[in-house]
């Protein structure tokens, strides 16, 4: 047998000795072993449930200010002067072809006079172009986002939000729901999706495509909107210099005079570090927890010990090495913690994945995460690392017996 057979064979009998050993006195550890095994599970769940959360807020972020990285561009004159509405967009589309941009959108805010059953109201609309929804991850609750076929219609094509669909009875999509809106003439617009509303948002709003809603409005409306507003989402990596050649091709294109300002909207990242932090606070009070634990094995093992000279004498009299005595002494500490830190991560799955939890802390997420298995790693590491520490005092002590202790015990 050669050195790497002869040590893993010491290595297996070390193991399989030790897990004898936590067997014969199970009584003893169990009690500390509880300890050890809620606190794994705990700091496992906390770690699993960060990954959702994480994921949650970082999804409520993108609808708002876009994935990472999503720029907004703005561009104003250095006298205040409003520039044509028409010029910026032409600028802005040029510049996004040359850059071979996919997702770019205008993106503005207006209102509707819409009639409804209750008689005619002022809706607030968002109007974009297509890639918007993507770029924002706007959840449908019915229907579908805008596509191409929308751009042709006739009839302007609407995405409305669940109060305003209940407030027109809710009819199904497939039957091509209008609503009236009055914009210089009365026109008759399709229903074509459904976003969901939070259950405190009792107002009715709708998404337009800005293309359409330019149609709608007078030379006097589009004036009184202003400048419109323009985002890109690019890869994060290169967002910055990029961002800064759309501002200077938009600027001069548009001429001397004129400002354009290139700025990420996404808060993922921040929001995402500070939930990181929280994550850390937890995961610290649930080590201090499994600290804890390893102190009431400490004592337990320091009693086991002490119960044991004999034995470890007579070992030391058949020739067992001080460190294969040391060993043997730390390896049932981490043994016993180990099957306590696997016993915790599995409950720690059933508690994070179980229907009831998920759907508690997966509310309004499209892509929920899988369990991660970083969550059972750090759980597993925490109890083997507890374990070693809970082991060394003893161990030292066992190293210490003199084979003249155990025929005086």
């Amino acid at each position: 047998m050669g050195f790497f057979g002869g040590l893993a064979t010491g290595v297996v009998g070390a193991f399989s000795e030790a897990w004898a050993e936590v067997r014969v006195h199970r009584g003893r550890v169990l009690l500390s072993l509880i300890g050890v095994g809620v606190a794994v599970c705990a700091l496992t769940a906390v770690v699993a449930a960060g990954s959702v959360a994480e994921q949650a807020l970082r999804e409520t972020s993108e609808r708002s200010g876009g994935r990472a990285a999503t720029m907004g561009i703005n561009a104003f004159t250095d006298d205040g002067s409003i520039l044509p509405a028409e010029d910026i967009r032409t600028a802005f589309r040029t510049a996004v072809d040359r850059y071979d941009i996919g997702y770019a959108s205008e993106h503005g805010y207006g209102e509707q006079q819409v009639r409804l059953p209750g008689g005619r109201q002022s809706v607030p609309t968002e109007t974009v172009d297509i890639p918007f929804g993507q770029m924002h991850r706007v959840p449908l609750l019915e229907g579908e986002w805008f596509t191409t076929s929308d751009e042709r219609r006739l009839a302007p094509a609407l995405v409305v939000n669940e109060r305003l669909w209940e407030s027109i009875g809710s009819p199904d999509l497939r039957s091509h729901p209008t609503l009236t809106l009055s914009a210089t003439n009365e026109v008759t617009a399709v229903v074509v999706g459904v976003t969901p509303s939070p259950s405190f948002d009792l107002a009715p709003s709708m998404f337009m495509l800005a293309s359409q809603a330019r149609a709608l409005q007078s030379p006097e409306q589009q004036a009184l909107y202003g400048t419109p507003q323009f985002e890109v989402w690019v890869p994060a990596d290169i967002a910055e210099p990029l961002g800064a050649r759309l501002s200077a091709d938009i600027r001069g294109q548009l001429g001397d005079g004129v400002q354009v300002d290139a700025f990420r909207n996404d808060y993922g990242e921040q929001n995402a570090e500070s939930l990181r932090q929280v994550q850390l606070i937890i995961g610290g009070i649930a080590l201090l927890v499994l600290l804890l634990g390893a102190l009431g094995l400490v004592n337990i093992a320091l009693v086991t010990v002490r119960t044991r000279i004999r034995e470890i004498g007579v070992r030391r009299t058949f020739g067992a090495t001080a460190g294969r005595v040391f060993l043997a002494v730390m390896l049932e500490s981490v043994v016993a913690t180990v099957a306590a830190g696997v016993v915790g991560v599995m409950l720690a799955v059933l508690l994070i994945r179980n229907p009831i939890t998920t759907e508690f802390l997966a509310q309004g997420i499209t892509d929920v995460p899988p369990f991660p298995m970083s969550a059972a790693v750090v759980g597993l590491i925490a109890a083997t690392a507890v374990g070693a520490l809970a082991g060394l005092i003893p161990a030292l002590v066992a190293v210490r017996v003199k084979v003249i202790d155990a025929i005086r015990y």
